[in-house]
């Protein structure tokens, strides 16, 4: 069994921030939300994060003032946060020549092994 709050806690500390860092609590899609004092309330239960069906709001998500956010990642029920940080367009623009790869470097391989 997963604590939500505290299970929320150590993934917003591993981001980097704290809880004064929050601007946003809630689904994008539906507009529920709530403050960080209402979610520690709600999130102080005890949950099963492993293989099943999952139980927290998939679309729950926590936003960052710095436009870094938690979301919600799941695989056959097993659930936990996930982070993401804000888009940084790379310093040097090259220009893509393939994006499929050659046959010698088929399988999870990023652009530039394409180019």
């Amino acid at each position: 069994m997963t604590n939500l709050l505290q299970e929320t806690k150590d993934a917003i500390e591993s981001s980097g921030h704290n809880e004064t860092d929050i601007v946003f609590i809630g689904s994008e899609k539906s507009g529920y939300q709530c403050t960080w004092d209402e979610f520690c309330q709600l999130a102080d239960v005890e949950y099963d994060s492993g293989y099943g069906s999952p139980q927290v709001a998939q679309d729950l998500i926590i936003v960052f003032g710095d436009g870094q956010k938690l979301w919600r990642g799941e695989y056959d029920g097993s659930e936990w946060w996930e982070h993401s940080t804000p888009f940084n367009r790379p310093a040097v623009a090259l220009p893509i020549q393939s994006v499929l790869c050659p046959e010698e470097k088929v399988g999870r391989v990023d652009l530039a092994e394409c180019n």
